[in-house]
């Protein structure tokens, strides 16, 4: 294991002010969380097992890749996908990440999925947001449960509409807003064995039903309406080329394995060398869609250090999540640091490299985790 301690300044002009931040990068724990011993293993075995005979060279092509014909590049991934949807909104699932929910449904079909504290109790336990463009082939997604503040704001930067299950009254003064869209409750029923609130889930059909049900009011149209962000939400790298940030950039650090700090869960990203992605890991395991067991796995990694409030004793918070801070990009096994800048609740957060300019990534899924700021240096590379 490798400690990185480095520090760096970054000047960025965004609007009229310019910020300047510190990036830490982040140390190994000696109180490392039980899940994450569970897993110690895990990656052992994964890591033992890379082939040593060296992969061959693939074939360069000079020539521009070429859209076929009724495709177009994602905004969510950057990917080819159907030009029938290229106007419909994106929406934004709120699923239950405690163990008695798993196994989850559907998330390894989201195109990007940010895991959040949900709660300053209960060993800050987490949530996932799937955020998913092609909602009309959702068979199962969930299960489903209640959503915070935070997650109002980021599903209104993919102009999505947030599916959840009911939360805090602090969440009406966000749904109040003319950007806000939600569908809360208004899901399917599947007897799974489990206490109620592990039971609903957005199948086939739902979402249409949804949508039907609100027609007419301002913010549930299906297509991208006034309040969207023009183009893709993040700058990625032409389709068919790749990033490697240890040539790409002079400091970098290896990241084969990241142990983030979410204790209740044990939240870990180990790369896959022969995938080239990240596959997620919780509880001591890893995490493999109920539907198909295909891993829930990602091509990007983005970390955000962000500081939160806590609302009351009950454990709600809001992250501060519009302003700047440090952040982590991991692609192929490598992380670089960067920073991150959020302008306005409805804005999007925007990734900034060393020199300023904004952060090119590689086309595929995203994982974004809200690390919170005091914990920020218990993020593990290995």
């Amino acid at each position: 294991m490798h400690k990185i301690d480095s520090k760096r300044a970054v000047s960025l002009f965004l609007a009229t002010a310019m910020l300047t931040m510190t990036v830490t990068a982040c140390g190994k724990n000696t109180e490392e969380p039980a899940a994450e011993e569970a897993a110690e293993s895990i990656f052992e075995e994964a890591t033992q097992e890379v082939s040593q005979e060296p992969e061959p060279e693939a074939e360069e092509s000079d020539e521009p890749y070429v859209l076929p014909e009724g495709m177009y590049f994602s905004e969510l991934t950057g990917e080819p996908i159907s030009e029938e949807i290229k106007d419909q909104r994106p929406i934004a699932a709120m699923v239950d990440n405690e163990s008695i929910a798993l196994p989850h449904y559907g998330t390894s079909e989201a195109d990007v999925v940010y895991e959040l504290m949900n709660s300053t109790k209960n060993d800050r336990i987490t949530r996932l947001m799937c955020v998913v463009k092609d909602w009309g082939a959702i068979e199962q997604l969930g299960s489903i449960r209640s959503t915070r503040p935070t997650n109002i704001m980021l599903a209104a930067e993919w102009n999505a509409v947030l599916c959840h299950d009911g939360g805090p009254y602090y969440n009406d003064q966000y749904f109040s807003q003319p950007w806000s869209a939600h569908f809360s409750g208004t899901f399917s029923r599947i007897n799974n064995g489990k206490a109620s609130e592990f039971t609903e889930y957005i199948v086939n059909g739902d979402l249409d039903n949804n949508f039907d049900s609100y027609a007419g009011r301002a913010g549930y149209e299906t297509t991208y309406n006034e309040h969207a962000n023009e183009g893709s939400h993040f700058n990625f790298v032409p389709y068919g080329e790749e990033i490697k940030l240890d040539e790409k950039y002079s400091r970098s650090y290896q990241a084969l394995k990241v142990s983030l700090p979410f204790t209740h869960n044990g939240s870990q990203l180990i790369y896959n060398s022969d995938t080239n992605m990240y596959e997620y890991y919780e509880y001591g395991d890893i995490h493999e869609d109920a539907e198909d067991g295909e891993p829930l796995a990602f091509k990007n990694v983005l970390l955000q250090d962000c500081s939160f409030a806590q609302l009351d004793e009950n454990g709600y918070l809001i992250y501060n999540c519009i302003g700047s801070g440090n952040a982590w990009y991991l692609t192929n096994g490598i992380a670089k640091d960067v920073t991150w800048f959020k302008a306005s609740e409805t804005d999007v957060t925007r990734f900034y490299d060393e020199t300023g300019e904004e952060l090119q990534i590689n086309t595929g899924k995203t994982y974004i985790g809200l690390i919170p700021d005091d914990t920020w240096d218990k993020v593990i590379f290995e």
